[in-house]
C-alpha cells in the first residue's frame, strides 16, 4: 500500500483567511490558496485545481499503461481536465470533471484508443475517488 500526503494551513477565518498547502514530494511547498485565489482570480492555487491536476494526470498515466498492455511502444497523450465547482444549497459540490484528450498514437484503431480511454477513465483512482459526473473527449492528432 502507498500513502502519500499534504497538508494545508489557514490562518483567519472565511473569505479574510489565507491559506497554504504543501505536499510531501515538496512540489507545493507553502503555495498559497484561499477564497481569493478560489473564487476570484488571485494568484494561488485552489483544491478543483489540484483535482483537475490529479484527475488528468492520473487519467493519462492509466491510458499509458493500458496502450503498454496492448502492445503499443509509442505515442503523446495529453490531456485537460475542467472541474466544475458548483452551489448547492449552503455550500459547494464538486459536480463533474470533463477530460479533453489529444492523442497522437501510431499503430492503433481509433475505435480500440477511444475503447481504451473510456477504460482509463472508469478505472483510474481517481476516477474512482470523485462522486461527479464524468465526460470524455477524445481528439485524434
Amino acid at each position: 500500500m502507498i500513502t502519500r500526503t499534504a497538508s494545508a494551513r489557514y490562518e483567519g477565518l472565511g473569505k479574510t483567511g489565507k491559506g497554504w498547502v504543501s505536499t510531501q514530494s515538496g512540489v507545493l511547498s507553502e503555495e498559497r490558496y484561499g477564497f481569493g485565489t478560489r473564487f476570484e482570480n488571485e494568484p494561488g492555487t485552489n483544491p478543483e485545481e489540484l483535482i483537475a491536476a490529479a484527475h488528468a494526470s492520473c487519467f493519462t498515466m492509466a491510458l499509458s499503461f493500458a496502450l503498454a498492455g496492448a502492445g503499443i511502444e509509442e505515442g503523446r497523450l495529453e490531456t485537460v481536465a475542467r472541474v466544475k465547482l458548483d452551489k448547492e444549497g449552503d455550500g459547494f459540490r464538486i459536480t463533474r470533471s470533463d477530460l479533453q484528450l489529444t492523442a497522437s498514437v501510431p499503430g492503433i484503431e481509433e475505435a480500440r484508443l477511444r475503447e481504451l480511454a473510456e477504460g482509463a477513465k472508469a478505472n483510474c483512482p481517481v476516477s474512482k475517488l470523485l462522486d461527479a459526473e464524468m465526460s470524455l473527449k477524445v481528439t485524434i492528432g
